[in-house]
């Protein structure tokens, strides 16, 4: 008997997944700012073609463990087509309480290869697969480093609007000697250089408390920001909240949520202007449809933080209110060295391929050469932070 178009022939019978590392260099600014580290995961069926995806860089010795020790039992010889069978039953038997973190990046990692798989099985992009919106939408480009300060915030800006980038992001806090008065200084700058018409976003990753998170806000409301990213510690809807009702900047968030339901919390409580959820977070793009179907029932825009704009785009252009994708500078870069055919942004737009799947190949060779083999291996030349950034 012939096989249903929505089954394929071969089952699910490998799951591996390896850490993977990428020095960020910056011109005039230094080698080795920024790293970035993930996790590469296969999914391999039984007549040997393949799928891959990827998680961030939080946690990778775990979420390893996770893949290969207790996601890949619990799902092998299913049909890879059969995503929110495979999805429900490592919920039931992995994940009935709703944790998210390690648990919710490995079924990331997991869910996309899966994606790729099935497209590839049917000759379209996970795009079309997912709705088929459209294959192509305007980007922002994440180019202000914490480190940086006005003066080269000022420059970079310049520099990114003429490579032809139209919207642009910077990041706030991070910084411990730094306060919110130098970060207002440090927008006005960025404003500057920008000119009135291009969107200028600003990202605390969850840096301030809400008394100064409310201060810089208050304090930038000349500077016309797009919307202010992840502005509050812990990323509490119920704080986000209060913050959203006292100032006039839209505010967004979601990245790191890792499940509907964390995302419905930012959306019930009224938290967000742009719920953000990120495919490599969030439970892939099985998950992440259920998010952007559910921001739709509240007229909510959706965008992506957290980077990696070659998976993010998929969901985004697949779906109507998909907004832009962001091409942090760093994730863009790695993005390019792993991946043969990936998309760049062109004029404040990206075009995805039309390629099967995701689009786009692994290039094993950079795999192997940049595979970090052990926790030994993971010790960096300088103190950084939580996100890789260099420490100055």
């Amino acid at each position: 008997m012939k096989d249903h178009p929505l089954q394929s022939a071969s089952r699910i019978a490998n799951i591996t997944a390896s850490l993977h590392r990428h020095e960020i260099s910056l011109p005039d600014i230094g080698d080795s700012v920024e790293t970035r580290m993930f996790v590469f995961c296969e999914v391999e069926l039984e007549d040997g073609r393949k799928g891959f995806g990827v998680t961030g860089q939080f946690l990778p010795w775990p979420i390893i463990s996770c893949i290969k020790d207790h996601i890949a039992p619990t799902i092998i010889g299913m049909d890879p087509f059969h995503t929110e069978a495979i999805a429900d039953r490592i919920w039931a038997r992995l994940n009935n309480r709703a944790y998210t973190g390690v648990v919710s990046h490995a079924i990331s990692a997991v869910d996309i290869a899966l994606w790729d798989l099935k497209g590839k099985e049917v000759g379209r992009t996970v795009a079309e697969m997912v709705g088929g919106y459209s294959d192509t939408r305007p980007t922002y480009s994440t180019f202000g480093y914490p480190f940086f300060d006005e003066h080269q915030i000022h420059d970079y800006a310049k520099k990114f609007i003429a490579d032809g980038h139209k919207m642009l992001k910077m990041v706030v806090g991070a910084e411990p000697k730094r306060t919110w008065r130098d970060d207002v200084r440090r927008v006005q700058a960025a404003r500057d250089a920008a000119g009135p018409d291009v969107p200028l976003m600003i990202d605390a990753n969850c840096w301030f408390n809400p008394h100064d998170a409310l201060q810089l806000a208050r304090a930038i409301e000349d500077c016309n920001v797009h919307w202010f990213e992840e502005p509050v510690q812990q990323n509490d809807p119920r704080t986000l909240a209060d913050l959203r009702r006292q100032v006039r900047v839209p505010i967004s968030s979601g990245q790191n949520n890792g499940h509907r339901f964390s995302h419905r919390d930012l959306i019930t409580h009224q938290s967000v202007d742009v719920i953000q959820p990120n495919v490599l977070y969030c439970g892939g793009f099985t998950e992440a449809v259920k998010v952007a179907h559910m921001a739709q029932a509240f007229n909510l825009t959706m965008s992506n933080g957290g980077g990696w704009p070659i998976f993010n785009a998929h969901l985004l252009c697949g779906l109507a209110n998909g907004g832009p994708v962001e091409f942090h500078y760093g994730m863009w870069q790695t993005g390019k060295r792993f991946f043969k055919g990936t998309p760049d942004p062109e004029n404040g737009r990206m075009t995805l391929s039309k390629k099967p799947g995701l689009g786009y190949e692994p290039d094993y060779d950079q795999l192997r050469d940049a595979q970090v083999r052990s926790a030994e291996e993971m010790v960096l030349s300088g103190p950084r932070d939580a996100h890789g950034y260099l420490i100055r």
